[in-house]
């Protein structure tokens, strides 16, 4: 219950950090790469205040094959998935997000676990809403693809992550290095692309908020990974982001056929509650 609570807590933050990024670089006034750069920030530093407080860094060796992986994989995902919150539709983007869930779910039937009737339903229904979101033409469907895209391989470094906290290495440890890693990307793409310092828009209190609001929210979302199962946290994740994407969708970028998105919000949500039975 407490691994639920946080991973709603914390979508809460990142859509707000996420809804003024995509504000602020339609509007020209940051690039893909500071924004993406400032997202990340405070992960890191609220991170290495753990480790310090602690004085405990645990990681293995032995983890590094599937770390190294991961690593990869994020620095592709961050790519693509800040592109696609730049293009896509707040509701638009929470909508097809969803799509990691089913997925996990079969990534664990390939691994040998059971998956019962109820989650067969939730995945069926899923898929349903999913294809009628793509069918329906009051849902946008610019960035739709690579919201797609980033959804299908969060799989990939979700499950990684699960495994290496599962095995060998602390939530801190963990994620102090992959965020410092993407952080480097970012960086460097933000000078040698977009010629922008990201530090600079720290001194501007709407991108300090924005990347505070980042840091909470990827500091708790990383804690709730370790208190209940990946695909329920995942699950708890993907609803309550839903919701919130809707939200802003509507009184911040003030989207249309609000309606018909909250008939897929229940539908989805009813099969998100479906695969956790």
């Amino acid at each position: 219950m407490l691994g639920v609570l946080l991973s709603s807590i914390a979508t809460f933050f990142d859509e707000i950090s996420l809804s003024i990024g995509k504000a602020k670089a339609d509007q020209k006034q940051i690039s893909v790469y500071s924004f993406g750069f400032l997202n990340n920030l405070f992960v890191f530093l609220f991170f290495l205040i753990i480790i310090l407080v602690k004085q405990k860094f645990v990681f293995s060796l032995a983890s590094l094959p599937t770390f190294a992986t991961r690593a990869i994989l994020e620095i592709i995902l961050i790519q693509i998935a800040l592109t696609a919150v730049i293009r896509a539709d707040r509701s638009t983007y929470g909508f097809i997000r969803v799509i990691t869930l089913p997925l996990l779910l079969v990534v664990d039937l390939i691994l040998g676990y059971q998956i019962n009737n109820f989650q067969m339903a939730g995945i069926g229904l899923i898929v349903v809403v999913l294809f009628l979101i793509f069918m329906n033409h009051g849902i946008k469907k610019q960035g739709a693809v690579l919201t797609l895209c980033s959804a299908v391989l969060a799989v990939a470094t979700l499950s990684l992550y699960k495994y290496d906290i599962s095995h060998f290495n602390s939530v801190e440890s963990e994620q102090i290095i992959i965020t410092f890693v993407v952080l480097i990307y970012l960086m460097l793409m933000a000078k040698l692309s977009a010629r922008e310092n990201p530090l600079i828009f720290l001194k501007k209190p709407i991108f300090s908020g924005q990347s505070l609001a980042a840091g909470m929210g990827g500091l708790i979302g990383s804690f709730a990974y370790g208190l209940a199962p990946a695909s329920v946290i995942i699950a708890s994740v993907r609803s309550s982001a839903i919701l919130w994407t809707v939200v802003s969708g509507k009184f911040y970028f003030h989207e249309k056929n609000i309606i018909v998105k909250m008939v897929y919000l229940f539908l989805l949500i009813a099969g998100i509650l479906l695969l956790t039975l």
